[in-house]
């Protein structure tokens, strides 16, 4: 691949590519509205807002990793058949995604650097050019090539009520995510984590939280 195309494919959206490897660190949006009680030991139990989900082993996977959260508040699951004081509404996913197409003028290499004629044409590397201060307007030139790159963009969410016995609301929470991968089993440990990200966080404030990459040796 010409050089100049290895830059200009480089250039994707950093903040998504970041998204997309577990190895880089995640960026969420996290808002959040709460009058939570002082964590006194009160019990909870976990449902799904989607019936969908009802029995599912993936959901108990990620009710798994909230419910260790709260724990570690000072929060404890109820036991079964017993009654729970709060009640944890969870619920997540991924859209189909929107795709993304972005045109970029990539000028041919020259025999002294890049551009027509032995002399090259535009900017040369490596040494002081006439052109190279001068004129540059490379994307409006007819001779320069086209690339075209395209890439699909996903939005993933992770939504948690938390409800009294009485039935009175007294968490709200929605953390969401645009990424170029759709794997849930990736998107929604990292959404939970951004959730609890200064858990219950202030009441009315959307945030940005940057989850940082696993250790190395982890995924």
């Amino acid at each position: 691949m010409p050089l100049p195309r290895m830059i200009l494919s480089a250039a994707l959206p950093l903040a998504l590519l970041t998204v997309a490897g577990c190895a880089e660190p995640f960026q969420a949006n996290v808002a959040r509205f709460q009058a939570l009680p002082v964590p006194q030991g009160q019990t909870f139990a976990i449902e799904p807002i989607n019936a969908r989900n009802e029995g599912g082993l993936e959901f108990a996977q990620y009710a798994g990793l909230v419910s260790q959260r709260l724990q570690a508040y000072g929060y404890r699951p109820a036991e079964a058949g017993a009654k729970a004081a709060l009640m944890v509404q969870l619920d997540y996913g991924v859209d189909k995604g929107v795709q993304k197409v972005v045109s970029r003028a990539t000028p041919p290499f020259g025999p002294y650097g890049f551009g027509y004629g032995p002399y090259g044409y535009g900017r040369r590397w490596g040494y002081g050019s006439a052109f190279y201060y001068g004129w540059d307007s490379f994307a409006y030139d007819p001779w320069f090539d086209r690339q075209v790159d395209s890439y699909t963009v996903y939005t993933s969410f992770v939504n948690m009520t938390i409800i009294r016995a009485d039935g009175q609301h007294v968490f709200e929470g929605k953390a969401k995510a645009r990424s170029l991968d759709d794997s849930l089993t990736i998107l929604v440990p990292k959404l939970i984590e951004a959730m609890f990200t200064n858990f219950p966080g202030q009441s009315g404030e959307e945030v940005k939280i940057t989850v940082a990459p696993p250790a190395k040796g982890k995924n």
